[in-house]
């Protein structure tokens, strides 16, 4: 690295801390005010829960009070404003748990509706116990009209019942029924079923006698702030996104990667399910049948907060208007582990796990995970399963890294001899000619410019298939590696007393590590490569592009940038071992060998010329010249 290299790299750092420094008050004061009117507008919404279960509160005292005037006209506003449904307006909320190995969820019997999700198995990262969504900030509610009267099961009051069974394969399960009494012949059930050991929870929905209303179009509408979990916000609200998939079709999603603090989209057509996504978790509503279109949106929150999205959907219930309809759905609450969620079959939820699309994502699922997953069965350090996995993707590469290698040190033997053309040709106007000899020179030699740049080019989707999986990999969450103390985050051995752009308040070690050898890498491999010295800029650029990683990826997973760190390593051994082995001088013979046989002429050039010879043979004489 020459002097004008560091001094530009210096310069360029002091005008990231300088930036940083300058505007770091009114980013922090943007972020407050941020954090202010987000604050305000959870507490108006709590606000106005609390007075709307307050207004419930006073109608259930009311009622039960003694008779009174004011009795009777709340009686009678409620019967004018509900009908048969206004008894489901009073009563008492009561808290029932459902639980197995995995999850714990707790139910309301306001609204009949799940309160809290917990899952037993993780924790968020500062050790708390981790919830998918909790208490009031949830809507789970279906709504519809009756008689032309708004009906919202959200509000109304269910009764418990739970009991517990084996189904016909011996699974045991809980069963918890929460039944609303519309009047002797109608009624409302929402029958939750969970089985030991699954995030799986069967969602029964009982229609009954509700053909009498006049019912019309029903709505389910499931709304709820995601919490954020991780230590990494950035990597979290990346990956944090919206999935839903057509019955019967491809998977959609809203874009992770947006800007968009508002996105939504009206689906007409037919939906098999929704899965609110985040990072590692996910909660996935799943239809039986299909539901006959849904309004989806969701608010991302950019600034580091208690919460990464909020969520709404509302969904069109494939209602039949019979007597009696029950509607059968699923409930998905748990990790977003790949081959999980593939068992679920002809379902497709694990596209959900951000792994790439296209070719990426099938390098992923066929080659990386089912590798992941066969070492991580006898293997328990998940730091030891990279190595390994890195191990493996060198050696299978190794033919690709050793023809690319070759190459190599085919051009730069040649290279002498690219020289003297260009000396030959030293003008602008011959530059054709210099390209043409050149060629030549290759062609006679056996050389191929582009076969130290090609098998490199194909190594890329294995990189970027790899750079795809290690962030969203839930089974690097939490699991810890020499300094690093969570794999799927990044690793941070010094906290800055200030805010880097893009860089970050802290500072990688394996980000570090990786980019040193990177550097160390693309030196030998500019010396090993000819021409080099023909492209100046290139020189500077070995050293900006691992620089400019290094400031990309101080954020990203600990995992991946100590992949590319052993991947690092590996090749710089590889290029040790190739150089010891490879004999420039026995290569130096066959190109010249090459170069002194006679250029082999294209069957084309062949056919040509015996056409020649048998015109020749056949008496044909050239025409003589005409004088001038």
């Amino acid at each position: 690295m020459d002097r004008n290299t560091i001094i530009g790299l210096a310069i360029i750092g002091l005008l990231l801390v300088g930036y940083s420094i300058f505007t770091k008050p009114a980013r922090e004061a943007q972020m407050a005010e941020r954090n202010r009117l987000d604050s305000i507008a959870r507490t108006e919404q709590v606000r106005d829960m609390v007075a709307a279960q307050q207004q419930k509160e006073d109608a259930q005292s009311t009622l039960s009070g003694a008779e009174t005037t004011t009795d009777s006209l709340s009686t009678k506003r409620l019967a004018e404003e509900l009908g048969d449904f206004a008894q489901g307006a009073t009563g008492t909320e009561e808290k029932v748990v459902l639980e197995n190995d995995n999850i714990e969820l707790t139910f309301s019997t306001l609204g009949g509706r799940p309160y809290t999700v917990r899952l037993k198995q993780y924790q968020t990262h500062d050790s708390l116990p981790l919830y998918l969504f909790d208490g009031d900030s949830t809507i789970f509610a279906l709504q519809f009209f009756a008689d032309n009267r708004g009906i919202n099961t959200g509000e109304l009051y269910f009764q418990p019942t739970i009991e517990k069974a084996t189904n016909d394969d011996g699974r045991s399960f809980q069963q918890l029924t929460m039944k609303m009494e519309i009047s002797e012949s109608a009624s409302i059930s929402y029958i939750y079923r969970l089985y030991d050991g699954d995030y799986m929870l069967d969602f029964d929905m009982r229609l009954k006698g509700l053909d009498q209303y006049r019912t019309d179009r029903m709505e389910f509408k499931f709304e709820f702030y995601a919490p954020s979990q991780e230590k990494g916000y950035q990597n979290e609200a990346m990956y944090t996104t919206l999935y839903y998939k057509y019955h019967g079709g491809d998977v959609e999603n809203f874009k992770s990667r947006s800007k968009k603090e508002m996105e939504e989209v009206t689906e007409t057509t037919r939906i098999k399910w929704v899965a609110f996504s985040h990072q590692f978790f996910s909660t996935i509503l799943i239809a039986d049948d299909f539901f006959d279109g849904a309004f989806l949106s969701q608010h991302r929150f950019n600034d580091p907060g208690k919460y990464v999205r909020q969520y709404t959907s509302s969904m069109d219930m494939p209602f039949d208007r019979t007597s009696d309809q029950l509607i059968g759905m699923q409930l998905y609450f748990g990790p977003n582990k790949f081959t999980s969620l593939k068992g679920y079959t002809d379902l497709s939820l694990e596209s959900v796990v951000t792994v790439g699309g296209s070719m990426i994502r099938w390098i992923n699922a066929f080659v990386v995970i089912p590798i992941f997953s066969w070492l991580n069965k006898g293997i328990n350090n998940y730091g030891i399963i990279i190595l390994l996995l890195t191990l493996i993707i060198k050696l299978t590469l190794f033919p690709l890294t050793y023809r690319s290698f070759k190459s190599q040190a085919v051009m730069r033997l040649l290279k002498p001899q690219v020289d003297e053309i260009g000396e030959k040709y030293p003008k602008k106007e011959d530059a054709m000619k210099k390209q043409q000899a050149t060629m030549d020179l290759y062609k006679k030699a056996g050389a191929n410019p582009m076969g130290g740049c090609l098998p490199m080019l194909l190594q890329f989707p294995i990189l970027y298939a790899l750079f795809r999986f290690f962030p969203t990999s839930i089974e690097l969450r939490q699991e810890s590696f020499l300094w690093a103390h969570d794999l799927s985050t990044y690793d941070s051995i010094l906290t800055l007393p200030f805010e880097i752009p893009m860089y970050g308040d802290h500072v990688s070690l394996f980000t570090l590590l990786m980019t040193v050898t990177t550097m160390i890498s693309m030196k030998w491999n500019n010396q090993a490569s000819a021409g080099s010295s023909q492209m100046p800029g290139m020189k500077t650029m070995m050293y900006i592009m691992p620089v400019m990683f290094m400031v990309i990826l101080n954020n990203f997973s600990a995992g991946l940038t100590y992949y590319y760190f052993l991947a690092n390593l590996i090749t710089i051994g590889q290029n040790l071992v190739f150089k010891r082995f490879i004999d420039e001088e026995k290569i130096m013979k066959k190109i010249n060998t090459k170069k002194n046989k006679p250029a082999k002429k294209s069957k084309f050039a062949q056919r040509l010329e015996a056409l020649q010879k048998q015109q020749t043979a056949g008496g044909r004489k050239p025409l003589p010249k005409k004088s001038r």
